[in-house]
């Protein structure tokens, strides 16, 4: 979904918005914010103990001739190391399963955090007015995330901000990032309007007007 970014349109409409108010807007599209491992061994845990139990409940109740292997101690084994590969490979990379092993509340926690980190990693800080605003999305976790520097915060409402992550996500429902991001930032520049955080006479473009991808080479959804 990255690679198909329209890195032009997307400027533009950076470039178009900011040219009605002071503020400095910054997309960052990343692949996703963290690993998981802890997925991973929660998948291995959960088919462990689903083929243990299985197991030992055929071992239990199971009289026919056709299993005789699984009463060896090596065919219990054999039957546990499958069902932990499976298990941790399908929550590496099946990304619902991995979500849901997880759990919402961590993933927000992580996407924040990472989002954070963007915001510094990419100096979104470094204006005059404090007047940066990080448009953050964290693909894999399907989260986004909307932070304003002080001298946005001064003028907007957090809660303002959910009519512009809702249009990033339909876009990514859409399967088209492009069209969320562009009309993302264009709702950021009306909004930005309508609470007065107005451009100065003397105002200069100080932050980048391109979509940031760290992290695409890694994983690219």
């Amino acid at each position: 979904m990255i690679d198909g970014l329209d890195q032009d349109r997307i400027r533009d409409a950076v470039g178009r918005a900011e040219e009605r108010t002071a503020g400095e807007i910054v997309p960052v599209v990343v692949p996703r914010s963290d690993d998981y491992e802890v997925a991973v061994w929660r998948g291995v845990g959960a088919a462990t103990l689903v083929v243990l139990t299985g197991v030992l409940l055929t071992l239990q109740f199971y009289d026919g001739w056709g299993l005789g292997w699984l009463f060896a101690p090596w065919g219990v084994a054999l039957s546990v190391l499958v069902a932990g590969t499976v298990g941790g490979v399908l929550a590496r990379y099946v990304y619902p399963l991995q979500r849901l092993l997880v759990e919402s509340d961590r993933l927000d926690e992580i996407v924040h955090r990472r989002a954070m980190q963007a915001f510094v990693e990419e100096e979104v800080f470094d204006t005059r007015d404090r007047t940066g605003i990080l448009l953050f999305v964290s693909l894999r976790e399907h989260r986004i995330e909307v932070l304003g520097d002080a001298g946005i915060n001064r003028q907007v409402e957090p809660d303002d901000w959910a009519n512009v992550v809702a249009r990033i996500q339909r876009g990514i429902q859409n399967n088209n990032l492009t069209d969320g991001l562009v009309e993302a930032v264009e709702m950021c520049g009306g909004l930005l309007e309508r609470k007065g955080v107005d451009i100065r006479p003397d105002d200069e473009n100080e932050l980048t007007d391109s979509v940031r991808t760290p992290g695409r080479e890694a994983d690219d959804e």
